[in-house]
């Protein structure tokens, strides 16, 4: 009853209310209040207890210890994000694997390797250019032998054939047979430029299919990843090879 009647007294009370900045010190703004008080208070202890946190816990860290977040993650507008990193993977190798099935891409794949082939079965690689040259080491007794060395006489042949390393006849061949084929230097120089065109097109070839084999395992990848398997990268992407993951082995049934 005691508690009811204090509570319609205070109703009636008049508001108290505090005094507010005396004209003699307008000029420095606002009184601050008890309400204004408390909050610059809480604000202070906030900030205070937050600080000795930090020093305790720098305090408290081992200066060896490191994890990949350090350098993994950047401040960007007062926010830690982590970086994820891109794929390699260049303009064309995307524009393939989102526009052809791997299907396609094995198909055209063995193509390449098959004209390949033929290339090769065509030109024997004997004067490729960046093909390492064969070494041919002769064998002498006495110094004499080595500043008289002659390779023409020594291999049997004309000099104009001696650098040859391929269809290199002896002279004795040379007396019972006549030459075939073009012996005209024009022809010769164009014979020669169309080999040159034809190695040319090999390495092309042998290039488009080694970027045909990437395109088809990093699509097979990709397929690979809808699987709900537990995985690790082990290798990221790059632009010569896809990822390589680490699936968590499941016994099949």
């Amino acid at each position: 009853m005691s508690a009811a009647f204090r509570k319609a007294a205070k109703s009636g009370q008049r508001p108290h209310r505090e005094r507010a900045q005396p004209a003699c010190r307008k000029k420095l703004g606002l009184l601050e209040k008890k309400k204004d008080y408390r909050l610059r208070a809480d604000d202070y202890h906030k900030k205070q207890n937050a600080l000795r946190a930090l020093q305790k816990k720098a305090l408290d860290k081992n200066p060896d210890e490191f994890y990949f977040k350090m350098i993994r993650a950047e401040l960007q507008d007062g926010v830690h994000t982590i970086k994820q990193p891109k794929d390699e993977v260049t303009p064309e190798q995307m524009k393939l694997m989102r526009t052809q099935d791997i299907k396609y891409v094995e198909m055209k794949r063995a193509a390449e390797a098959k004209k390949i082939e033929r290339l090769k079965s065509e030109l024997h690689l004997l004067d490729a250019e960046g093909k390492k040259p064969n070494k041919h080491v002769f064998f002498f007794d006495t110094k004499k032998e080595v500043q008289e060395f002659d390779i023409a006489t020594h291999l049997d042949t004309v000099p104009e054939l001696v650098d040859r390393v391929y269809n290199r006849p002896t002279i004795a061949t040379l007396q019972k047979e006549t030459l075939k084929g073009a012996t005209d230097p024009a022809r010769l120089k164009k014979l020669a430029q169309q080999r040159k065109n034809q190695y040319d097109l090999l390495k092309q070839r042998i290039e488009r299919e080694k970027a045909m084999f990437v395109v088809a395992q990093k699509i097979q990848t990709r397929k690979d990843l809808l699987d709900k398997t537990h995985k690790v990268k082990v290798k990221k992407e790059t632009t010569n090879g896809p990822a390589i993951y680490k699936f968590k082995f499941q016994r099949k049934r």
